[in-house]
């Protein structure tokens, strides 16, 4: 008489591993949430070359159950500035003020855009000050606001500087409390300019074997990640904490005050 093959049920709790009888354990994903934040400078519903990769992630998300939601942050009326709401400082208004619920909501944050005179956007630079804007703000635990989600990136462009688009905004974000996984970026980059842009006809975009396997990795990686750091609660809320910093508690690192 043959065994009965392991059950899988029909509807495990979220986030826990289901058993695969042809192979390990694998995890579920259905209870993550990711935002990408499209950095273009090009208006909806004007083609975006980074839509096209930011769809190669998202594509592989949304098979796994992940809740992802997308904006184009130039068609939205973002205030330029450093503070959590510009209409407390002279702007008549400031729609980041509606993104950010987004933002929070978010377990993966990947921020996708163009190489402009091999930099990134100038929206991709906005978004980047406006998140910094509210990263003093602190979660329930008294760490910074950030604590807890994973991010990435994404670069397009027909002319270099992927990887340095990419350094910068890996590190603002792990600066600012974001967890960033290994090879958290991917990017294409066509011949150089004036060559063609990743999704004109005969680019070669869309079949590059070294951007779509980047592309993967990172989001299996964020995926992953996020993954570890929901099941954990966070990151945990030792020596990180600003309001026990504040209120004199220095974690083990030496006061001078009471020296």
């Amino acid at each position: 008489m043959l065994a009965a093959l392991p059950r899988v049920p029909a509807a495990a709790p979220r986030g826990a591993l289901v058993t695969d009888p042809s192979g390990p354990p694998r995890p579920r994903y259905d209870d993550l949430r990711a935002l990408y934040i499209n950095c273009t400078l090009k208006r909806s519903p004007e083609r975006s070359h980074t839509q096209g990769l930011i769809d190669l992630s998202t594509r592989i998300m949304t098979a796994q159950g992940v809740q992802v939601d997308q904006l184009r942050a130039v068609d939205h009326d973002i205030a330029t500035g450093v503070w959590p709401d510009m209409t407390d400082h002279g702007w008549e208004r400031d729609d980041w003020v509606q993104i950010y619920p987004q933002v929070m909501a978010a377990d993966i944050l990947v921020l996708a855009g163009p190489i402009w005179l091999g930099d990134n956007s100038s929206v991709t630079k906005r978004v980047i000050e406006r998140l910094y804007a509210c990263s003093s703000l602190l979660n329930e635990a008294g760490q910074y606001a950030y604590y807890g989600r994973v991010g990435g990136c994404l670069i397009t462009g027909n002319e270099d500087g992927a990887k340095h688009c990419a350094m910068n905004v890996l590190y603002s974000l792990q600066h600012l409390g974001y967890t960033v996984p290994p090879q958290a970026d991917a990017g294409w980059v066509g011949e150089a300019g004036p060559g063609p842009s990743y999704l004109d006809p005969g680019s070669g975009g869309p079949e590059n074997d070294f951007t779509n396997r980047n592309t993967t990795f990172m989001t299996w990686n964020l995926l992953h990640l996020a993954r570890l750091l929901k099941d954990a609660g966070g990151i945990p809320a030792h020596g990180n904490q600003r309001s026990e910093w504040d209120s004199g508690c220095r974690s083990d690192s030496e006061n001078p005050e009471h020296r």
